[in-house]
Order: structure tokens, then sequence, then C-alpha cells
């Protein structure tokens, strides 16, 4: 824990590219992976599940009939990125006989948080109608992982017909808990509050019972994000902790690149195999 004086410096406890050695070639070697994954994959991109420019998602697609859908949120803080920085994040799934939805959604300081979660909850659904046959598997990393998470809380309504098809959540390196974000210098974008953050948080939220949770978090990430996985672990009963030695916050997604990983064998093993 960083320490100034007698205080916790909470803005380096949720740095993760201060860390992280090389963390600056990182975004552009996502995107030249996603660009490479986008010219040979099958699928569509920019489907609207909104009217926002950012309210779309791409979509790509195994050989034959898929098996089901994964639908994998991307990170960013709520702040940066959107969908076409990690269509390489699909490959996994799809070789496994998955289609894989990548939605963007609307970022901070433009919306709040539960906005964002709205976003989410709007998308899904669409997403589900786009490919009506076989199990739903929902992912999301960092921010994205605290957005499928929020998506098994009892409070969003998604439909029950999706509800229905809703097979296992995989959050990764989530934000489970955003109390300690309000003492960030990001709450200028976030705006959060107690009661918003508290609303906004799956340790603070009842989930939908029934759907296996599985998260995942790197060992060598910070020692804040530890704690917000084993936060939700703690949180939410049944709930399945992998720490995945020497994986930090940028590399531990990395398993979602191929089909034989443990990630991608947690995310769709098993399921209409």
């Amino acid at each position: 824990m960083s320490v100034q004086g007698d205080a916790i410096d909470w803005d380096d406890e949720y740095a993760n590219a201060a860390h992280i050695p090389g963390a600056a070639e990182y975004p552009p070697r996502w995107s030249a992976a996603a660009s490479a994954f986008r010219a040979r994959a099958t699928g569509e991109t920019g489907l609207s599940y909104g009217l926002h420019p950012r309210q779309r998602f791409d979509l790509f697609l195994p050989e034959g009939d898929p098996r089901g859908v994964v639908v994998f949120v991307h990170g960013g803080y709520w702040l940066r990125f959107d969908r076409s920085v990690w269509s390489h994040l699909a490959a996994g799934p799809v070789a496994r006989g998955w289609a894989v939805a990548m939605p963007s959604y609307r970022l901070a300081p433009e919306v709040g948080i539960a906005d964002i979660t709205a976003d989410i909850a709007q998308a899904v659904p669409r997403i589900a109608a786009r490919l009506p046959e076989g199990p739903l598997v929902l992912t999301g990393h960092s921010a994205g992982g605290h957005l499928v998470a929020r998506m098994l809380c009892d409070d969003v309504p998604l439909p029950a017909s999706v509800l229905a098809r809703l097979a296992r959540v995989v959050p990764i390196s989530p934000l489970s808990d955003l109390r300690p974000l309000m003492k960030t210098q990001m709450n200028a974008a976030f705006r959060l509050d107690e009661a918003g953050a508290r609303a906004e948080s799956p340790v603070c939220r009842t989930p939908r019972p029934g759907v296996p949770v599985t998260v995942w978090v790197g060992g060598a990430e910070r020692p804040a994000f530890l704690d917000q996985a084993r936060w939700l672990q703690a949180a939410w009963p049944g709930l399945r902790l992998h720490v995945e030695a020497d994986r930090h916050h940028f590399d531990v997604i990395e398993g979602l690149e191929r089909a034989d990983s443990r990630l991608t064998e947690d995310l769709v093993g098993g399921l209409a195999e």
C-alpha cells in the first residue's frame, strides 16, 4: 500500500501503468493485434444497440453455427478505449466455436457510471437477440469486469429471456467496490458520492442465484486489485477466485487469445460442448 505521510495515496493504489514495465507499449500492441484479427475474422462491426455513436458492438463468428455467445466488455476505468482495441481477445472463444460480441459504451465524464451500466444492460439483450440460440457468457476486464458483474446484480433489469440463457460470468480484474475510487483524482470525472458508489458496487448488491461466477486476477497486480477481487469473493457466496501467478493488470487478459488457455476454458469450457 502506498502511503504519503500518514495517508494512503489512493491514486497510486489504483495506478496500473506506473507499476508495469513497458506499460506504454501495451495499447499500441493491443490495437495492432486487434486490427490484424479483424482483417481475418468473420463477422460484422459497428452494430447498433442505441442512438449514441459509442453504443455499438462488433460481432465475431466461428465456422459453422455458434455454440453460444460470449460478451466481452472492455476496461479503461470507464474513461477511455473502445471495442476496436480488443478484437483479438475474441480469438480463443471463436476457435472453440463461440460467437463473441464486443460493445463500446459511453464514457465518463460525459455520463456517470450508472449510465454506463445502463448501456451494457441495453447492449446485452440486443446481442442476445442477434444470436438467439445457445448459452450466454459475460466477461470483461477491469471496469469491464465491474460492468459484467453488475449485469448479475438483481437491480439490473435484464429480460427474463436473457437471464434464462445466462450460463456464466467471468469478471477479470474487476472493480467490485467503487467507494475507494471516491478518494482518487479520477472521481472528478466519475462524480461519485457515497450513495452512488454503493449503488454501483457489486459488493453491495445481491447477485441473482444460479449463475456460476469466476473472478480472474493477476498475482502481480496492484494490491488494490487483489483486494477488489477478494472483496467480491467475500460478498458473493459460491464465487470462485483464480489468481494467475506472475500476471499483471495488462497481461492477465492474454489467455483469451488462445483456445487452449485456462482462461478460455473457464469462460466456455463444458458449455454446449
